[in-house]
């Protein structure tokens, strides 16, 4: 499948999930859960786990000794460790397990960054990345599909623009990642609530009044009935997002609605991965106090297979 296939694909299959008039989109950026096990170290220390090491790591962690584990454990210090110092702060905790949680964001960027550094010198232009995604089919003004391939490439330059923090075009990794996954970086939280208005607006006014925030998430098709959960989306609309009651959104508003402040999940985890761990209660934690506590921060299936059998032996 061809890019402009692939677009076309993308659009349209956008565009049925939109008809569907029980189908609810939801724009609002959320800081993902760290795990869904609850939180209750007297029973287990599963949402520490997957909080320290993400789901999926954490399952293979499930499959290893305690001595593996341990040793394993030792060689992420090194990396969170970002000053190299000695000691495990609370910040440095904290960055450790939002990237633990947002890997599937790096693994994305990894992907893409081999399909666009076409000279392979470390960075991604602009050129590289406009030629390497839109190619031939700019040559082509009035495409059979209809599709604006322009109007896109304006808007994605005008996103890499933003994303490139020195203006020279060419984007780091970390740069590029800021483009791809802008939502995860507050310099770039203008350019989402950009985006955002535009393609609600319809009237490009530059507010998003009540019915174009209800259609974007929903499809009257012909239906006069309106779901239960419409009716909760008007009121919402009326009573939290327009703040200042003037019957449209603007955009701090939008911003409020869309990059809500949410709790820093990743933080409180943090700190209460230190407080469990630091021995000398200093405030910070060494390498030896944390393996120590390995338990805690990554667990083994064979330490709870060994309490069972413990706990058989006894009866």
């Amino acid at each position: 499948m061809d890019l402009r296939q692939f677009l076309m694909c993308l659009s349209l299959c956008t565009a049925f999930a939109l008809s569907k008039p029980t189908e609810k989109k939801d724009r609002v950026h959320h800081e993902p859960q760290l795990s869904d096990k609850v939180h209750n170290d007297a029973q287990s220390f599963d949402y520490d786990h997957d909080a320290f090491l993400g789901a999926e790591e954490a399952k293979t962690f499930d499959q290893l000794t305690p001595e593996e584990s341990k040793e394993r454990l030792g060689k992420i210090v090194s990396k969170i460790d970002g000053d190299k110092d000695g000691f495990v702060t609370v910040d440095e905790l904290k960055d450790w397990i939002k990237f633990a949680q947002k890997r599937w964001i790096y693994e994305d960027v990894e992907r893409q960054w081999k399909g666009h550094d076409l000279n392979e010198d470390g960075l991604v232009s602009w050129e590289e990345y406009k030629n390497a995604t839109y190619g031939y089919v700019l040559d082509d003004p009035d495409p059979d599909d209809g599709f604006n391939y322009k109007q896109m490439m304006v808007r994605d330059e005008r996103r890499f623009k933003m994303a490139d923090k020195d203006g020279d075009l060419i984007a780091t990794k970390e740069e590029f990642t800021a483009f791809l996954h802008p939502e995860e970086y507050d310099y770039m939280k203008d350019i989402v609530v950009q985006e955002t208005m535009e393609d609600i607006d319809k009237n490009a006014d530059g507010f998003i009044d009540l019915e174009e925030y209800i259609g974007d998430m929903y499809s009257h098709d012909g239906n006069t009935d309106e779901p239960e959960w419409v009716k909760t989306e008007r009121e919402q609309f009326v009573e939290f997002r327009d703040k200042n009651r003037d019957g449209k959104m603007d955009k701090e508003e939008t911003k409020d609605w869309i990059l809500p402040s949410d709790y820093d999940h990743a933080e409180a985890e943090a700190r209460h991965l230190v407080y469990e761990s630091d021995q000398n209660k200093d405030g910070k934690l060494t390498k030896e106090e944390i393996v120590d506590k390995y338990d805690l921060f990554v667990g083994s299936q064979a330490t709870d297979f060994g309490e069972a059998l413990v706990r058989h032996d006894e009866f």
